[in-house]
């Protein structure tokens, strides 16, 4: 009898030793996967966004969908998941909301339609996807997805783009879905402004310049570092109000509006896209950092405020690199903004203030 009651002790003993341990091993697996930085920042648009024109209920809605898609990307990532995942999760959030343009909220063209740009570049292989004039795609970062993982094409256009969608299985909507009151509203009085700039004589181009800056203006992206090291950018817009003859912006061009690259950081821009082409913004901060070994906040404010800023260039851009740093430079009165990492808690911005 005390034998068996030596060998139960025994037993329980050892048990308690196998429970202990392997509590401690599942505890410093969490302490070890802590240690590891991610980080996730968004923006909704940059341009002319002044409080005045805010009322305090605008501004919490606003500020409450801001966050809803930092929390919604940053939430993947604490799940262990990859920074392509969290950058399109954010993104979708910032496209089902009419308050920015890009999928629900996107601004219309000459026509009366809207057409629609997105594209998302992963650093780790710097593979990439993009599509450009889309009128039919819900959410067309999930289809610039789809494009970078199962095309052997980075960039599909127009009726393609759509094309490849159905043979992926994705339901094209009807167009009209993006209407919004406040955009029609929009593009009628660019409409008007550029009616009369001709009716002064001027050629179309001398009249579209006319038009302000917030008519030209208006993305919505999302960059993103996981807990593997892995740094992911993505930018989807409605593009240019008033926009004619299948005008592309800078959003789905690799390099201009979207890049990623582990070795040296991952930016999505906003603002007047012809410039972001024309100086090739979003690889212009990244080789910054590379090959002259600059911070991204170095890299970002040289290019947001020296070069693009002179030229007449209006915009802003947000920048991870792969140890979570977050720069969100702009020169224009405002930019949604958001941002979370693991040792920081949600910040979100809107005026060129805070």
């Amino acid at each position: 009898m005390k034998q068996i009651q030596f060998k139960s002790s025994v037993l329980i003993a050892l048990f308690s030793f196998l429970t202990l341990t392997n509590a401690s091993f599942a505890q410093s697996m969490r302490l070890d996967k802590t240690s590891k930085p991610i980080a996730i920042a968004i923006h909704g648009g940059a341009g002319t966004i002044e409080k005045s024109r805010f009322t305090p209920e605008k501004e919490k809605a606003y500020r409450d969908k801001l966050a809803q898609a930092v929390e919604t990307g940053y939430s993947v990532l604490d799940k262990g998941g990859s920074s392509l995942d969290a950058v399109t999760a954010a993104i979708n959030v910032l496209e089902n909301s009419p308050f920015f343009n890009a999928g629900k909220g996107a601004v219309y063209t000459y026509d009366e339609t809207h057409e629609m740009d997105a594209s998302i570049m992963y650093g780790k292989n710097r593979q990439a996807g993009a599509v450009a004039g889309v009128k039919q795609i819900e959410n067309p970062i999930n289809l610039a997805r789809l494009v970078m993982d199962e095309s052997v094409h980075v960039m599909l256009s127009g009726e393609g783009a759509e094309q490849f969608a159905k043979t992926q299985g994705v339901e094209l909507v009807d167009n009209k879905i993006f209407d919004t009151e406040h955009r029609y509203k929009s593009l009628l009085k660019a409409k008007e402004k550029m009616k009369k700039a001709e009716q002064e004589n001027k050629n179309y181009q001398a009249a579209h310049n006319a038009l302000e800056v917030e008519y030209k203006v208006g993305t919505v992206g999302a960059v993103a570092l996981d807990s593997f090291g892995n740094i992911a950018a993505g930018t989807s817009t409605g593009g240019m109000t008033n926009k004619r003859f299948g005008r592309i912006g800078d959003s789905p061009v690799i390099g201009a509006g979207t890049f990623a690259d582990n070795n040296s950081c991952a930016v999505s821009a906003t603002g007047h896209g012809e410039y972001f082409i024309r100086y090739n913004v979003a690889a212009d901060i990244c080789a910054r950092v590379q090959y002259q070994d600059k911070s991204i906040e170095q890299a970002g404010e040289e290019v947001i405020h020296n070069i693009l800023m002179p030229a007449g260039g209006t915009g802003g851009v947000i920048i991870i690199d792969t140890q979570g740093n977050i720069s969100m430079p702009f020169n224009t009165t405002g930019m949604y903004r958001a941002k979370k990492t693991s040792s920081t808690p949600t910040y979100v911005g809107i005026f060129d203030d805070e």
